[in-house]
């Protein structure tokens, strides 16, 4: 009884209530194909009201683009559901194709226009859902299609473009929208002529276009700020908005500085107390700044260096205007130990608590002691600093010299002391520097033995890249003050000491001091280190230069055994420079036995790195056919070939 739809739908009935959701389904499908299609509306009432229950909404809305095949006059009822399960993307293109249907009518009784209202709402309140559809174009059709609803539209279009962030395109739309109103109103009068009450109409709506115009920009960064109050940046655009309306720019920063919460804001909130101060003080009007500026102080910003911020702009504001003492007061007020200490990176402490450690705060306070303040004033702020244990090796240095100036010498070495104590490598090297350099030239060789003290004491874990300037300042304090024994002493334990790209500059420094102080023949044992230690390239160098120098004292023999030791290190194919001068010495110093000697050993050595060459490069064939099986044995054999060549050749 397949054709009998009574028991089709006692049977769907039955299935529906066991929830069984695919079985349903499927026999609903077979229901519909065994049934002639004059029977289905009996099926599709059960099976949609079986589909809109389902937790599955795509299921569902297939189920709905079957049936509108069948009944496409029911497109409102699949709009309700897709808007109700979220799908409004689909929603607004089914609505769309009602809308452009003239033949469509309303199950609901809607007009046409109502559905076109409907369209409107769906997608300019949803642009982030809805993207199949060109949102604009569709409303302003509908601006030409309904001419007397501009309103509605117009704010459809808006709201669209404000809930999709293009605040530019809403007052365009503005804009348009007054203008079209103008136009119309002008098409009008021309029409019904002259009328004294139109006239003032029209000049109000062109006044009020103009004003539109205008106050684009203002109108622009209030939905700005509508979006984000705590924008700093934007505030003080709105600030530049208002140039040259004192009134509106005191009341916008006052609204800026109760609006921002530090805590949130984007951007510096402290750069807008201190515009509102500098604003005040460009109008002359000094006790409206401070009193800018004291309130600023008391705001709880994120950052301590905002607080510091302001300080230093509140006392470069009195020195501006010469108030020196004034200025003085408010750093030594900014630096005061507040009731409750804190530590300075302790958030969970209020700024005005732990800004007495910024050094920010403190640096100024220190310069302006050393220009206005007495000798005594000035050292207090700088011991504080220290104490503090905020200082930087700039302040110890600066602090040193103060020193210095007021001829306290012993005193700004101690200061150099302290500074080192505070600091590590390689931050302390600046400190260790300027104090041996001071130093020495403040006491030459008077205290030679301190010296050396803190020499040793510099040299005392002092990185390899930063040994080199202190070990040749130790040297030229030995040279100029010590003793020479000294000083060959310092330059041997610098050669060990520096970096390794540095030691063979360190190595000249060296053989050319000793060569000065106790003559060339104190050298060779210089030089003999020195090819030990560095490597190949250098040492190739110092041998060259080894040889040379035996060669001009007539040690024939050393300067040759010198060039046979060098040799090992010296392939023929790279280093022809030095087989050249070789070659050169013996034809000037040496005889037919000793070239020939010369040559063998070139002959030994090319075949010392040619075999070197041909087993690096058996064990890459190897490699290469244990990779790949066989099939590289020709180019195996053809290898020696090749490396043995130049043998042949010599």
């Amino acid at each position: 009884m397949h054709k009998m739809p009574r028991i089709w739908i006692d049977y769907c009935q039955f299935m529906v209530s066991q929830c069984k959701i695919t079985r349903s389904r499927r026999t609903f499908d077979r229901a519909l194909r065994a049934l002639p299609i004059t029977q289905h509306p009996r099926i599709w009432p059960l099976y949609l009201r079986f589909a809109h229950n389902l937790p599955l909404p795509e299921t569902a809305i297939r189920v709905y683009r079957r049936y509108l095949k069948l009944s496409p006059e029911n497109a409102e009822e699949y709009i309700d559901y897709l808007r109700s399960v979220g799908r409004l993307d689909e929603a607004a293109i089914r609505l769309a194709a009602v809308v452009n249907d003239e033949n469509f009518v309303s199950k609901e009784g809607k007009s046409n226009y109502q559905l076109w209202h409907e369209l409107c709402d769906l997608i300019s309140q949803n642009p982030d859902k809805v993207t199949s559809l060109n949102v604009g174009a569709i409303i302003r059709g509908g601006l030409t299609r309904f001419t007397d609803q501009l309103g509605k539209l117009w704010c459809s279009l808006a709201d669209y473009y404000i809930r999709s962030g293009h605040f530019e395109k809403v007052f365009d739309s503005y804009a348009q929208f007054e203008e079209s109103m103008i136009a119309a109103k002008m098409e009008t009068t021309s029409e019904l002529g002259q009328d004294e009450d139109g006239d003032i109409d029209l000049e109000l709506r062109l006044a009020r276009f103009e004003l539109l115009i205008t106050r684009r920009p203002l109108l622009l960064n209030s939905v700005l700020l509508r979006q984000n109050p705590h924008n700093v940046h934007e505030w003080h655009k709105r600030v530049k908005l208002y140039e040259g309306q004192p009134r509106q720019i005191i009341n916008t920063y006052t609204e800026a500085v109760q609006t921002i919460d530090p805590m949130k804001a984007t951007g510096k909130p402290h750069t807008l107390w201190v515009s509102f101060a500098r604003f005040y003080e460009d109008n002359e009007q000094l006790d409206d700044a401070r009193t800018i500026f004291e309130k600023a102080t008391k705001v709880n910003y994120k950052q301590v260096d905002d607080l510091a911020a302001v300080w230093c702009e509140y006392g470069e504001m009195e020195l501006r205007h010469e108030n020196y003492d004034q200025a003085l007061r408010i750093l030594r007020k900014a630096t005061a130990i507040p009731a409750r200490k804190a530590e300075y990176f302790d958030s969970s402490e209020p700024v005005q608590n732990r800004v007495y450690k910024s050094l920010k705060v403190w640096s100024m306070l220190a310069d302006l002691e050393e220009s206005l303040g007495t000798f005594q004033s000035t050292k207090a702020v700088y011991d504080r600093i220290i104490d503090l244990r905020i200082a930087t090796p700039q302040i110890i240095i600066n602090y040193a010299m103060f020193l210095e100036e007021h001829n306290y010498f012993e005193d700004s070495f101690k200061a150099y002391e302290r500074g080192i104590a505070l600091f590590k490598w390689p931050n302390v090297h600046d400190i260790w520097n300027t104090y041996l350099t001071k130093f020495i030239d403040r006491y030459g060789g008077k205290k030679l033995e301190r010296a050396r003290d803190l020499f040793e004491q510099a040299l005392d874990r002092c990185p390899a890249k930063y040994a080199k300037t202190i070990y040749l300042l130790y040297a030229k304090l030995e040279e100029e003050y010590g003793l020479a024994r000294h000083a060959m002493a310092v330059y041997e334990r610098a050669t060990a000491a520096v970096e390794p790209e540095e030691q063979h500059q360190m190595f000249n420094i060296y053989i050319k001091r000793a060569a000065e102080i106790y003559g060339v023949t104190h050298t060779r044992a210089i030089y003999q280190k020195a090819i030990e230690v560095l490597p190949d390239e250098h040492a190739r160098d110092m041998c060259l230069r080894f040889a040379d120098m035996e060669s001009k004292l007539g040690e024939i023999d050393r300067a040759r055994a010198i060039y046979s030791y060098c040799s090992q290190i010296c392939d023929p194919r790279l280093t022809a420079h030095f087989w050249q001068t070789w070659k050169e010495f013996e034809i000037r110093h040496g005889n037919e036995d000793t070239i020939r000697e010369m040559l063998r050993i070139k002959r030994s050595v090319q075949a010392t790195y040619n075999t070197q060459v041909n087993f690096m490069s058996s064990q890459m064939l190897k490699a290469t056919i244990n990779a790949t099986g066989t099939e590289v044995q020709l180019e195996q054999k053809s290898v020696p070939t090749a490396v043995f060549g130049g043998l042949k050749d010599d």
